[in-house]
């Protein structure tokens, strides 16, 4: 079971969050049909987004990272709330095998040169927004720099996906650690210690390690203190009543013009894949009632 576990260290100069994403990232490749540099780098994202979903206090917290770049990708999105709940599409799912000079998956040239924005709604009248341009478009390394800059706290991203051979997911997880403002000389020493020894997330997962566990190496003689788990999963919040608002939202003159065509209209969440068709019958009842919604406003 996919989950998240939450932790501090170093008597609160450290907070820090592991993830295991198999099976929330396995379903998105499945929902999406991504290709296997797609699938990592929608992995990262859902895994880094699930995490960051947790960083809010307000359980009806919503927060979104967008990354845009020139690459064959073009990007992706992806939403997660505060209850471990995350969604995520790429712009080009079928973007074709590149390998870079490690041998390994190129996120980085699939997502190319760009920018990426963090959106977080805390139920304020303003969400928060932060943007920066993509260091390496590699996700784990833009989203230390966005924290660094935007919020101004130093943080270590390690987000991984290893694909199998069969284009499955193998592997999916993570981490972030954060350093608290008062965390002492000795205690960033340590970490970055600590941090040296560890080739990658994967390597980590291949070896079988939980989350706890991965904590535990990388916080390693700094006291770790664990602070429950949250399951993590992929899951769409979209319905037929959030797409009418939607249909609705359009206005009276462009849902005049989809009633003028004659065909049914079909949206389609990009998110999850699902699809709601409206016939022209259930398009003129909306129109109808925004008529008589108008009338009783006079």
């Amino acid at each position: 079971m996919d989950y998240i576990v939450r932790a501090t260290a170093a008597d609160g100069m450290i907070r820090a969050f592991a993830a295991n994403t198999h099976d929330l990232v396995e379903k998105a490749r499945t929902i999406h049909h991504t290709t296997p540099v797609a699938s990592a780098a929608l992995g990262r994202l859902l895994t880094a987004g699930v995490m960051m979903g947790l960083m809010m206090n307000d359980d009806d917290g919503l927060v979104s990272i967008t990354i845009r770049g020139d690459g064959p990708m073009g990007g992706l999105t992806v939403s997660a709330d505060a209850k471990g709940h995350v969604k995520g599409f790429v712009y080009q799912p079928e973007v074709p095998l590149m390998i870079n000079d490690r041998h390994k998956l190129d996120v980085g040239g699939a997502i190319g040169r760009g920018t990426m924005t963090v959106v977080k709604d805390l139920g304020l009248k303003e969400p928060y927004s932060g943007q920066i341009d993509l260091v390496s478009g590699e996700i784990g390394d833009d989203l230390a720099y966005y924290f660094l800059t935007s919020e101004q706290v130093p943080s270590t991203v390690g987000v991984g996906t290893l694909v199998d051979t069969d284009e499955s997911i193998l592997e999916a997880g993570g981490f972030i650690i954060q350093l608290m403002p008062g965390a002492t000389d000795s205690v960033i020493t340590k970490l970055e210690e600590n941090l040296k020894g560890v080739a990658s997330v994967t390597s980590l997962l291949r070896s079988g390690m939980t989350p706890e566990q991965i904590l535990e190496k990388l916080l390693f003689g700094l006291n770790v203190e664990f602070h429950g788990t949250t399951p993590a999963v992929f899951q769409c919040n979209c319905s037929r009543e959030r797409v009418t608002r939607a249909l609705i939202s359009l206005g009276r003159k462009e849902l005049q013009s989809l009633i003028d065509e004659g065909k049914p209209a079909t949206l389609h969440c990009d998110f999850c894949g699902s699809s709601y068709v409206f016939t022209t019958d259930q398009m003129q009842e909306l129109l109808d009632h925004m008529d008589e919604d108008a009338g009783g406003a006079r």
